[in-house]
């Protein structure tokens, strides 16, 4: 580990130079522990054992974290939770990632490997819009129109946007958008497109053939953010008949692009799983 000089450490210890940082090292555990723990808020004490720290240590690094705003403390239980400051933090990284950027190099290696088209798409309110795509040298392949919106309900790469976000926001969608046909196998049943979603959330990916575009077959998975929720996703697409007998075994290629994509742009695999 590399060592430094500061003043002030979080644990009133003034680090000289060829220490370490540890007052640094723990206030970075603590808020790390605090945001997977899986709960709301916790107490010095769960914080303490979940940390192998000293409860003395631990509210000093969390009495310096809630003057600068990193911590809240919730004085009727008496218990500590992320405070608005980390939320400051992660909305201004998401406003600098470009997500087309990051991406690029991911679809250009998975169309090579596949030889078929690898598409990125962001959300745009209730819809989903193709932001990329690389395509493969071959005379027969698919190219999707860029810009062009679609319903979040309709084909593969709307359906991964709309089985991972919030629950509250998914049913939203369901209950207040109309369920347009695209095509003669759009699923516009709200049951039968529950039960797809809930398929979709178990395995991590979804299919279509068909949905969208008749003459089109795609295989596609979501890129988490921060905030555990799609930021974009990516898929694999081909035509039709020949998509049917490749989609299993794409499956697994665009599966570990999607999730190193995911840890690329410091997301959090996982999303919200309807209920």
């Amino acid at each position: 580990m590399s060592t430094v000089s500061v003043k002030g450490g979080a644990d009133g210890v003034e680090p000289v130079k060829g220490q370490t940082v540890t007052g640094v090292d723990r206030v970075l555990d603590i808020l790390i522990h605090l945001g997977e723990a899986g709960r709301p808020t916790l107490g010095v004490t769960e914080i303490a054992e979940g940390l192998g720290l000293s409860k003395a240590v631990v509210h000093r690094s969390l009495t310096s974290c809630r003057a600068k705003g990193f911590i809240t403390f919730h004085p009727s239980t008496r218990r500590y939770s992320l405070g608005p400051r980390i939320v400051s933090l992660a909305l201004g990284y998401l406003d600098r990632i470009d997500i087309r950027a990051e991406a690029r190099p991911v679809l250009t290696r998975l169309s090579r490997e596949t030889d078929e088209t690898a598409t990125l798409s962001t959300r745009s309110g209730w819809n989903r819009v193709y932001v990329d795509q690389v395509t493969p040298d071959r005379d027969v392949k698919m190219m999707v129109q860029l810009g062009a919106a679609f319903p979040l309900h309709a084909g593969a790469s709307s359906k991964a946007f709309l089985a991972f976000l919030d629950p509250a926001e998914r049913e939203q969608y369901l209950t207040s958008q109309p369920m347009s046909r695209l095509t003669g196998k759009t699923i516009t049943r709200r049951p039968t497109l529950r039960d797809e979603l809930a398929h979709i959330a178990e395995v991590g990916y979804a299919i279509s053939y068909g949905e969208r575009d008749p003459s089109a077959g795609s295989v596609a998975a979501p890129v988490f953010g921060p905030t555990g929720t799609p930021l974009a996703v990516i898929s694999i697409a081909g035509p039709l008949e020949r998509f049917r007998g490749e989609a299993d075994r794409l499956v697994d290629l665009l599966q570990k692009a999607a999730a190193g994509l995911t840890a690329q742009v410091g997301g959090q695999a996982g999303g919200a799983r309807p209920q």
